[in-house]
């Protein structure tokens, strides 16, 4: 098929790998435009735009799809399909209605749960016991439209929301190559009304550990924001990112330090912290960092 490919983020990466190996013509690769990032603030390329560039693939990083030769550009591409997977713009109807079979998006929950931005952190934090990809005809609503295929995953126990973002990215590259193939015989399945949830943006407010709460939702918490924006606490007055805990043995004073393996008390129950990192520091597993900052019994983290 031609296709106009639409993604920014490193999760859309592997997407557009699979439809190039699957012998699609990309017709044209739209991307978010170069952002300041590093320590010089230089505009970067998104991840989508340097594998495009790399695969010597058209790209296109409009700020916005609402003026109409924007929409008259995007059209003049006649492509069969749109494969869309965090874009990040929404995309209006002029834009939706112009390849021959519409536009199709690769969402990484088993819609309607976790409609939105976020639904890969949301659905760890809720403590959710699987997730999935949904493969869906976008139409205008807030990912709304009907879905061709879906296929779920159970959430590991002490998967984080970095290691369930890359299964999901293979999952759904594998998934929308065989949605290509079976298009014709796919029947779009209309989303229930009930079990609708939305995956609000992660707020970095969010991401303080509040000891008092029950020992498994802060270490949802923690599994859910890493790597980002990585649930933080302080330790002798210095932030802390904590990047991943498991459940423990143990009780105390919420945020009391119960031994030499950083196992920490909670509201109700322990966690302990597996993976952490000091601010200008690379993250460690518990063991090294202990090595650098003693965190003796007895220390209450706030």
């Amino acid at each position: 098929m031609r296709i106009i490919f639409m993604g920014t983020p490193e999760f859309s990466v592997p997407v557009l790998d699979a439809l190039v190996g699957a012998g699609h013509e990309i017709a044209c690769v739209y991307s978010q435009p170069p952002r300041p990032a590093g320590r010089g603030k230089k505009d970067r390329p998104s991840p989508v735009q340097a594998r495009a560039e790399a695969l010597g693939l058209p790209v296109r990083h409009p700020v916005r799809l609402k003026r109409a030769e924007e929409q008259a550009e995007f059209a003049a591409i006649k492509a069969d399909v749109a494969v869309v997977v965090a874009y990040g713009l929404i995309l209006p109807q002029a834009i939706l209605d112009a390849p021959a079979r519409g536009c199709l998006n690769i969402h990484a929950s088993l819609l309607p749960r976790w409609r939105g931005a976020a639904p890969i952190h949301r659905a760890i934090m809720a403590g959710d016991a699987e997730t999935g990809v949904c493969i869906m005809q976008m139409e205008a609503g807030l990912d709304t439209g009907p879905v061709l295929l879906r296929e779920a995953t159970p959430i590991g126990a002490q998967e984080t929301t970095a290691e369930l973002h890359d299964r999901l990215s293979g999952m759904g590259a594998a998934l929308i190559v065989q949605a290509l193939e079976r298009l014709d015989d796919l029947a779009p399945e209309p989303q229930p009304d009930t079990g609708v949830t939305y995956a609000e943006k992660i707020d970095k407010s969010e991401a303080r550990v509040d000891w008092t709460q029950p020992a498994e939702a802060v270490d949802r918490k923690i599994r859910g924001l890493s790597p980002f924006p990585g649930a933080w606490c302080e330790i002798d007055g210095a932030r802390v990112k904590l990047l991943a805990s498991r459940p423990a043995v143990g009780s105390g004073a919420p945020g009391e330090v119960l031994d030499d393996a950083l196992t920490v008390a909670c509201g109700t129950g322990a966690v302990q912290l597996t993976r952490l990192q000091r601010a200008g520091k690379a993250a460690q597993d518990a063991d090294v960092f202990l090595r650098g900052l003693a965190v003796p019994p007895g220390t209450r983290l706030a």
